[in-house]
């Protein structure tokens, strides 16, 4: 039986299905154990609590955004390879997406109100760089997942000291979003130019000071 050929509107639903999942639903994981799984929980005070929930709360919103880029990025790609891997991308974020979300509510906490139109700016930020190319596509895939394993250092460095089960987590995000990156310049992505990469910048940090307050 010869596979079914999908139609842009198809991919569409897909899209609208995935963004409902990633804001409202659990997404579709790849069934990887949780990295704080067999880690006690640390005794935090109030503030170290708070300040790893808030902590958290952005990295998940991250990846709310991170799910939207991906999903955009697919929709418009030209390459049937590069489709896939956005795709196949955007289903091992969604591990990032439920063990942050997991987190959270372990430390008493709940995800941003702000994450749909999160979401919708950051796949229409995806569905654009689809639309200029592939090569840009993927470089902005390698440049987007350059800045977060950047942040991510950050809030390691920003994280309660014995708070280890937060540190499991973000520990083995780093090592996947440095995976990503350097997969989409093996597949063939561009350098972004200066000031591209300055307003990706510039946008996360809108978005890392907006959902670690709300």
């Amino acid at each position: 039986m010869s596979e079914r050929s999908y139609t842009p509107f198809d991919h569409l639903i897909a899209n609208f299905d995935q963004a409902l999942r990633t804001l409202f639903g659990r997404p579709l994981v790849t069934e990887r154990p949780y990295p704080a799984e067999d880690i006690p929980e640390a005794e935090l005070s109030e503030a170290e609590r708070t300040e790893a929930a808030r902590l958290m709360r952005v990295n998940h919103t991250g990846e709310v955004c991170a799910q939207a880029l991906y999903q955009g990025q697919a929709l418009t790609a030209r390459l049937d390879a590069v489709r896939d891997s956005m795709e196949r991308a955007a289903q091992e974020e969604n591990d990032h997406l439920d063990w942050c979300e997991r987190r959270v509510q372990e430390l008493g906490s709940r995800t941003s109100l702000l994450n749909p139109p999160f979401y919708l700016g950051a796949f229409t930020l995806g569905a654009l760089a689809g639309a200029a190319g592939d090569k840009w596509s993927l470089g902005f895939v390698a440049e987007t997942e350059r800045q977060v394993v950047e942040h991510l250092d950050g809030h390691l460095r920003r994280l309660p000291p014995q708070d280890a089960r937060s540190r499991a987590i973000l520990e083995q995000m780093k090592i996947d979003e440095a995976h990503h990156g350097t997969t989409a310049l093996e597949a063939g992505g561009a350098p972004l130019p200066a000031p591209v990469r300055a307003l990706m910048r510039l946008g996360s940090k809108v978005m890392t000071g907006t959902a670690y307050w709300t």
